[in-house]
């Protein structure tokens, strides 16, 4: 059986609203070893029919026959499979990488058919064509005669059983040509079958056969008169021995080797490549990731920072808190009329410590003041209040002491002071402890500075001066009622039925009747964190949404790039589907290549992402607090978006067919 059968080939195109046919039922047998030329001019299929014959096109009809299989109907990948194992290309244009070295060039075929030992096989085959001397340079160091040599090279190291060479003289000068050709008669000597396509009459006489078309025909096809002759002359190559077998003995396994490390490097390789080949315009693709992956690390730390900051001020009040305001609420949480409120007395405290599972109550009364000391005066909150203030409020003083119970009794004028009140009142070297201040005119010991506790909304939480409760109703707010009383539960599980039992004790003292509202209000510390941190949670997710906006954009703007890279290196595409390249390769290649350009932009982002948070938290005094989780969502956020939005062009790229691509200008 033939090397190569072909029976009744046609192929044809539409050329706008008709058909041109290029081949008109070709039937043709190529025997193992044989040097053909395959001649015709311009327009005559020649070419065509070559690329037919090296699975880079299929025909319209016909049928085709390589090793003894039908492969004209062939998948892609299965035909990339048999073009990277046991075809070789010599294409007129040279067709290699051009940023990358010649050894590499050589080496691109073994990685798609997984062949071992690539670099020493790629440099054994470079010294046979004469270019040791020259693995490392890139195609535009060397001259048209060494390109062409690398791409002989490129072609050889697989251990082709066909070597197909499209005009592989016609952009050489005549000494370089007689060297190729030389070269390809001693391939043919070692036992490599050789299909070449020429238009010039004296490179055709190099070969053994010569087929020549006309108008998409065979019209002749007849040994060369000199086609016995030995080569001679020029430089060599050693004999290279091609893939063992008859072309009908020889099975070739079909299934695409898995995705090596060896691809994934040169993806990678290829990826930085193009990237750094186009810096400007990749900077410019990574801007909006970059911008993206940073508003979204800035925006979470802010989130996170405030939720953190609402915890610690709600801690600073107390742990297990309940609250009792005077006057009950709408739905809306707006309070209602003035005839609604209610008064508590020191009675209520009393008869509230009686409660199961209370451990400590106390009442306050708030107001304002105006506090004098030298020649300062500074207005500020009062806070009324007894003794259990301290351990229940998380407000033991860190220097001096809190007033006793006695204190209270006696309506002592003694006071601890804020550390707000201590900077706007007293000299910076100055201590309070024993300073006495007026307050509203009255005379007031400082015994105690309060822990800082910081400032928190429309209110600062140093701000205050806290006095004896009995002290503040009769001799500085003037009030008879309580403003708020607060209740300590023993335990987290039991606020829950302090809650329920206060609110039948308050109830019941100020006379309420079933079908009656509450004329008071209870309210926990749970309650007021969740009503916070839901707050704090719907401004965290709207900068989010704001951020993950810009995220899209940059996606969208990634996309774009990636298209134009595709169209940019259409022809690279075809060279790597014409040595074997599958298209699960192609589209991996631009996918990772995507994902390197957003991945980059997105540790760009996250560097950008932590400046901005810490630049926010010590400059602009904003609680800013970037966590782990939030970096490692961006970045995995803004490699998804590279793989997301490369998957189009990756696709595109990788149905593009081999020879439309080559012919791409």
């Amino acid at each position: 059986m033939p090397l190569i059968e072909i029976k009744g080939i046609t192929r044809s195109y539409q050329v706008g609203g008709s058909e041109l046919k290029v081949l008109k039922g070709i039937d043709l047998s190529i025997e193992e070893g044989e040097f053909v030329a395959i001649m015709g001019p311009s327009g005559s299929g020649k070419s065509t029919l070559m690329q037919i014959l090296g699975l880079l096109d299929r025909p319209t009809s016909g049928k085709y026959h390589l090793l003894g299989r039908d492969v004209s109907r062939l998948s892609d990948d299965e035909g990339a499979i048999l073009r990277s194992r046991i075809i070789g290309f010599i294409f007129q244009m040279f067709n290699l990488l051009a940023r990358t070295s010649a050894l590499d060039n050589v080496a691109l075929p073994m990685i798609y058919s997984g062949a071992p030992d690539r670099e020493e096989r790629a440099l054994d085959v470079l010294k046979q064509v004469g270019l040791s001397d020259r693995i490392h340079h890139k195609p535009n160091e060397l001259s048209g005669g060494q390109q062409q040599r690398v791409a002989v090279a490129r072609s050889l190291v697989n251990h082709p059983k066909i070597i197909f060479a499209d005009e592989p003289t016609g952009n050489l000068a005549s000494d370089q040509a007689e060297d190729i050709l030389s070269q390809l008669k001693l391939l043919n000597r070692g036992g490599i079958t050789i299909i070449m396509v020429t238009h010039e009459p004296d490179i055709a006489a190099h070969a053994k056969r010569i087929i020549r078309l006309k108008d998409g025909m065979v019209v002749s096809d007849e040994l060369a008169a000199d086609g016995e002759r030995d080569a001679a002359g020029g430089g060599g190559v050693a004999l290279m021995k091609p893939a063992t077998g008859r072309g009908s003995e020889m099975k070739v396994d079909l299934n695409h080797p898995e995705l090596s490390f060896a691809e994934f490097r040169e993806f990678s390789a290829s990826a930085l490549r193009a990237l750094g080949a186009n810096k400007v315009r990749s900077a410019l693709s990574m801007l909006g990731i970059l911008i993206g992956v940073g508003a979204v690390i800035a925006m979470l730390a802010v989130g996170k920072g405030a939720q953190k900051s609402i915890e610690q001020r709600i801690a600073s009040l107390g742990s297990n808190l309940v609250m009792l305001h005077p006057g009950s609420t709408s739905v809306g949480g707006v309070r209602k009329g003035a005839g609604t409120r209610s008064r508590f007395t020191l009675a209520d405290v009393k008869a509230i410590s009686k409660i199961r599972h209370v451990a400590r109550v106390e009442g306050n009364v708030n107001g304002s003041g105006q506090l004098v000391y030298k020649g300062q005066n500074w207005s500020t909150a009062i806070t009324g209040a007894t003794p259990v203030y301290a351990p229940m409020r998380n407000s033991q003083p860190y220097a001096g002491r809190f007033f006793t119970d006695e204190e209270d009794q006696r309506l002592e004028r003694v006071a601890l002071v804020g550390n707000s009140v201590v900077k706007n009142l007293f000299a910076a070297n100055e201590t309070p402890l024993g300073a006495v201040i007026k307050i509203n005119h009255i005379n007031f010991k400082v015994i105690g500075v309060l822990p800082i506790k910081g400032s928190g909304g429309f209110r600062d939480q140093d701000d205050v001066v806290i006095i004896p409760l009995r002290t503040a109703m009769k001799r500085v707010v003037g009030k008879v009622y309580l403003d708020d009383i607060f209740i300590e539960a023993d335990a987290p599980d039991s606020i829950a039925q302090v809650i329920a039992d206060v609110q039948r004790l308050m109830r019941r003292r100020h006379h309420l009747p079933d079908w009656k509202d509450d004329d008071f209000t209870l309210r926990n510390m749970a309650d007021l964190q969740a009503m916070l941190t839901g707050t704090t949670q719907t401004f965290t997710l709207l900068l989010g949404i704001v951020a993950a906006i810009s995220l899209l954009v940059g996606g969208i703007g990634i996309m774009n790039i990636m298209l134009v890279s595709v169209s940019e290196r259409t022809r690279e595409i075809g060279l790597r589907k014409a040595v074997g390249a599958a298209r699960r390769a192609i589209l991996s290649q631009f996918l990772i290549e995507s994902a390197v350009l957003s991945t980059m932009g997105g540790v760009a982002g996250i560097i950008l992402g932590l400046t901005v948070s810490i630049t926010l938290s010590k400059f602009a005094g904003w609680a800013a607090v970037v966590t782990p989780q939030a970096v490692l969502l961006a970045f995995i956020f803004s490699a998804s978006v590279g793989v997301l939005f490369g998957f189009w062009p990756a696709r595109k790229a990788s149905l593009l067919s081999p020879i439309e691509a080559l012919r791409y200008e």
